[in-house]
This record gives C-alpha cells, structure tokens and sequence, in this order.
C-alpha cells in the first residue's frame, strides 16, 4: 500500500495544484484497465458552497462520473421525519442507476441519508444498521449480484464526527461482517477521519479491509486537504487507486468532492 501523505503535505500539494485542477482527475482512472466504476459522494443534503439547495447539479455530477455502483451521503433531512431530496426517478432516467429499496420508511430515500445506487444486476439482500453515538448514524449493507454473476457487499456508511463514536462505529461494522460468509467486499462512504497513521480511528478496519488504498483528500471541494472520504476492499487487487472527481460543477455541488475508483471483480482479476 502506497504510503499515505500527511495533512500539512496534502495542504501543501492542493495550494500548488489549484490552478491546474480538473482534466487529470477525471480523466486519469479511465486507463487503469476494465472494471466496475465504483463511487462515494456525500452531496451535504443538496446545499452547494455557494449556500443553494440545487438537486440538479447532484444528479449532473453523478452523471459526470457515470458510476456502475455509487454511494450517496445525506441525501435526506436529517431530523424529524426523513424526507429524500434528489429526483430519483431521473436520476434512473439519465444514468440508468437504481436505488436499492429499503422497506419500511415512506419518504426517504435512504437510511438515516445513506442511499446506494447500482445500474446492472439484482439485489440479493438489504441489512440497514442504526450505528451507535450521540448523532443519527447509519449504514447500508446490501448483497448485489452483478451481471456477470460476481457477488458482491457493500457497506455504505456516514461516521460520526466524535472519535470514540467512530471506533464503536467502525468495530460494530466488522461484527456484522463476521457473521457473514466471505465475499468481496466495499465500504464506503464518508468516514470523517481526517487523522492520518497511528491516531486514526479505521485502524480496527485494517484487519479485514486488507485492500485499503490510500485515502485521497476530498474536502473540502474548494481546496481538499482532508481524506474524510473513503473507499476501501476486503481483498488484495480488487481496488488499485482511488481518484477525487474534481470538476467545476463538482467544487461548487457539494462541500466534499465525489471519490470513485474501479473494481476489478474476480473474473477480470484472473484475466489480467
């Protein structure tokens, strides 16, 4: 695993990058080889840096990116009853993305703002997890059949901002995942860990997220420094690099810019 930067470098490297950001980040995984592209994007409920509620834009970046699987955050209210916020219908219209249905709430389009989009396969099962801490946590853990008849979970998760509740949130995480059988594996989602090496609190994830590339910054999209956002496998080769989607619309969209990366299922694996 590529060693990762340290915050003060990262600074650094997006104050001499910002005048010639953009081509390279969208443009740069496209050559890595076959795969799904897979995606995470917290969309801050809609609300661009410029302070406007604007859906549309959401939709038009995740169009940009033109995922195979994507990972939404707050893409609901938070309090009182969840209400969803993007136009689901043409978001399928547009990308040919479905969400993954979850049972029991009526307006929503997620749980507790997490919402997972995919465009070929089935689902085969869907398990949404109340995380512990003092905020409204949550994450989804959904069993797709792609296509191809490749397996795969994946975790769509939001952390909390507290230290310790992202430790109890992650550990409860892999206990769920222990009590699973073994399958490739994704989670992602915005993780809001922005401490780097010993002092993170994912260490714990390491031990089965044994794919873990390096985190990239993502936030926030004026000048990202900070790698709240993450994307991370349980298998050696699934995931070589994960790109930041850094677009014009993307730096004004939301205040985190999107991540995604491409996965090679174990077919492709083999083939190359």
């Amino acid at each position: 695993m590529t060693k990762t930067r340290t915050i003060p470098a990262n600074i650094i490297a997006s104050l001499r990058n910002r005048k010639t950001r953009g081509a390279a980040a969208v443009d740069g995984m496209l050559t890595e080889g076959e795969g799904l592209r897979v995606a995470s994007y917290n969309v801050h409920k809609c609300v661009g840096v410029d302070g406007k509620f604007d859906p549309a834009r959401i939709a038009h970046v995740i169009r940009e990116i033109d995922p195979d699987v994507i990972a939404l955050q707050e893409a609901d209210t938070r309090f009182g009853e969840r209400r969803g916020l993007l136009d689901l219908h043409w978001i399928e219209r547009e990308t040919g993305l479905c969400p993954v249905p979850i049972s029991g709430i009526a307006k929503a389009h997620g749980w507790h703002g997490n919402v997972l989009f995919f465009r070929n396969g089935a689902v085969r099962d869907v398990h949404p997890v109340k995380l512990p801490g003092l905020e409204p946590r949550g994450a989804l853990l959904t069993e797709l059949e792609l296509a191809d008849g490749t397996a795969l979970r994946v975790v769509a998760a939001h952390l909390g901002l507290l230290n310790r509740s992202r430790q109890s949130q992650a550990r409860m995480i892999l206990d769920l995942l222990r009590l699973r059988d073994d399958q490739p594996t994704l989670l992602m989602g915005d993780l809001n860990e922005w401490r780097l090496g010993n002092r993170s609190s994912l260490n714990s994830l390491a031990s089965t997220f044994r794919g873990m590339p390096s985190a990239v910054p993502s936030f926030p999209s004026r000048l990202p420094v900070l790698a709240l956002d993450r994307i991370m496998c349980s298998h050696e080769g699934l995931i070589d690099t994960v790109h930041v989607h850094d677009t014009a619309l993307a730096r004004v969209a939301s205040d985190h810019l999107p991540i995604k990366a491409l996965l090679r299922t174990p077919g492709q694996r083999t083939a190359l």
